[in-house]
């Protein structure tokens, strides 16, 4: 017998620039110290069954990155959690494990969506931002090309909200991360002209489909 799990984890500040095979490389090594019945895929070079969501870019931090991983044995969430918590590296925080339906699609193929903070590390004119995301919210289609292939960036954005927070001016977006169709931040960030560089984004949410997500 197999039985899945969903673990959900913070990337900090001493993870932000780990790849992401880095960082699915460090919580097999998490599952093996940890001494965790984890399942392994058939074939001649068995591997793991872990798989991670939609990947997170270089130099994004992350408050919700998903995690599933199949074990051979039925153990009790908390469980799991008290093995795996002392031997997380330092950059992941474990927020939440939960049983889930064993027979359901990827986690790749359940992901429609991600939320994303974004904060600027130099002073902004907040109306000069404010006019150009109105002017992104009012274009029937933004055309741009990625890997020589011209997509629509507009049909992306599902929500793009700028406000203040004191005296930081903050950026939040959801762009689709459904496959074939998913939005970047530093696209967009290109269209409001501004450098990546000057920026701090973390993803705040990874979404499912309810529809199939247990």
């Amino acid at each position: 017998m197999r039985y899945l799990f969903r673990l959900t984890y913070m990337k900090n500040e001493l993870m932000r620039y780990t790849s992401n095979l880095d960082v699915h490389k460090s919580w097999e090594r998490t599952f093996r110290r940890a001494k965790l019945p984890i399942a392994y895929s058939q074939g001649f070079h068995p591997q793991p069954k872990i798989q991670l969501a939609n990947p997170l870019p270089l130099g994004f931090l992350s408050e919700n990155e998903i995690l599933d991983f199949e074990l051979t044995e039925n153990l009790q969430t908390n469980e799991i959690c008290d093995l795996l918590k002392p031997k997380t590296p330092p950059g992941f925080e474990i927020l939440n494990i939960e049983a889930v339906l064993i027979k359901q699609p990827s986690l790749q193929v359940q992901t429609i969506a991600s939320q994303y903070r974004i904060e600027f590390l130099e002073p902004q004119s907040f109306d000069l931002l404010q006019a150009r995301c109105r002017n992104i919210l009012n274009s029937l289609s933004i055309e741009r090309e990625r890997r020589g292939k011209k997509y629509d960036l507009r049909r992306l954005i599902e929500m793009l909200v700028l406000s203040r927070e004191g005296d930081a001016i903050i950026l939040k977006m959801i762009l689709s991360a459904r496959p074939g169709a998913t939005g970047r931040p530093e696209e967009m960030l290109d269209e409001l002209d501004i450098p990546l560089n000057k920026t701090r984004i973390t993803r705040e949410k990874t979404i499912l489909d309810s529809n199939i997500a247990a």
